[in-house]
């Protein structure tokens, strides 16, 4: 039987919220104080269409800041013209190099502006899991989202009972590797076919933890495999992700293809820069929970972030929320830390 409980986690310039599955972290959604309201998943706004290109069956939407969204042209959305106001929903959030797509409602009138708030973080998180008990928060939470977080920019993951997998996404696909490793007490082929079953678990987690969707191709273990058997572990795996979820055959190479909906922008690309290292806003958050920290376990110290520009430049705006909870000593200065680390916390 498996148990999601949920997690809530406020900090200077950042909320974020954490779903554990038996344990362990399975999704992780941040809010950001450079979020975009109406780039959000499940807003409803007016647009204008800014540009058509019928060949392509595509308008392009002028949402009213950030890039364009994109809505599909088809027989239901009939015959829209250049600068029409038109009410929209997004359904799938942009992602690095790709806007927003939405869906057409209808008519609309007026300049672009957002109609309905989309579903705040305490909704989301109850519509993962509206079973939990109650949503936790302070000091569990800051821990299980600072571990959520960390694991979410990993790339291999243990699997139950020996053996790892490794996530990599590019830009045609997501690959998993299964890797038997050293799973001792079986002979080879048992070994092989329980570490798959075990793998399909851990990757239908990882990946909702990472917010990837789209191509998934695994690269299972072994060979001689229980096809049905599999393909139906893996679809109970992925149920979480329905609708949408679509399976393939396992081939005679050994891969199982599925495609997973896109729908909220990846958590990894929140995170993490095109090489998939913490962005410089990443670090800049952590410095400023950091110093939150030593603030609060002294409560009359004057304490300074030193860290890269890049990551200074990025706390500056976050860090008036926490001068205004713990008043006017925390400071923070641009110097690369002696230690080669992220940052450095010292008093003032």
């Amino acid at each position: 039987m498996t148990e999601r409980r949920l997690y809530l986690d406020d900090s200077a310039g950042e909320r974020r919220g954490v779903v554990t599955l038996d344990g362990r972290p399975e999704r992780l959604i941040i809010q950001r104080i450079d979020d975009l309201r109406n780039q959000a998943l499940g807003v409803r706004l007016v647009a204008r269409v800014r540009a058509l290109d019928r060949a392509a069956g595509l308008a392009f939407l002028d949402v009213g800041g950030g890039p364009d969204a994109i809505l599909n042209l088809t027989a239901e959305t009939g015959r829209l013209i250049e600068g029409q106001a038109v009410e929209v929903e997004i359904r799938t959030e942009g992602r690095r190099g790709k806007g927003a797509s939405a869906r057409l409602i209808g008519p609309s009138e007026g300049p672009p502006a957002v109609l309905h708030e989309a579903p705040s973080l305490e909704e989301q998180l109850l519509g993962f899991a509206r079973d939990a008990a109650e949503i936790r928060s302070g000091g569990v939470a800051r821990a299980m989202a600072d571990g959520a977080q960390d694991e979410a920019l990993q790339t291999v993951f243990a699997i139950p009972g020996g053996g790892s997998i490794a996530v990599e996404p590019t830009r045609a696909l997501i690959a998993v590797d299964v890797d038997l490793g050293d799973r001792g007490g079986l002979e080879a082929k048992r070994a092989a076919r329980a570490a798959n079953f075990a793998a399909l678990g851990v990757a239908a987690r990882v990946l909702r933890l990472k917010g990837l969707g789209g191509l998934v191709v695994v690269d299972l273990v072994g060979r001689g495999h229980d096809a049905p058997a599999l393909i139906s572990a893996a679809r109970a795996a992925f149920g979480p992700d329905n609708p949408g979820v679509t399976m393939g055959a396992i081939s005679r190479f050994g891969v199982l293809e599925l495609t997973i909906p896109r729908r909220a922008r990846p958590t990894i690309e929140v995170l993490g820069d095109e090489l998939g290292k913490p962005s410089a806003l990443t670090r800049a958050l952590n410095l400023l929970r950091a110093l939150e920290r030593e603030a609060v376990a002294d409560g009359g110290g004057r304490f300074v972030g030193v860290a890269a520009p890049d990551v200074t430049a990025a706390a500056v705006a976050a860090l008036p929320l926490l001068t205004a909870k713990l008043g006017a000593r925390l400071s923070l200065r641009a110097e690369l830390p002696g230690d080669g680390s992220d940052f450095q916390i010292s008093r003032a």
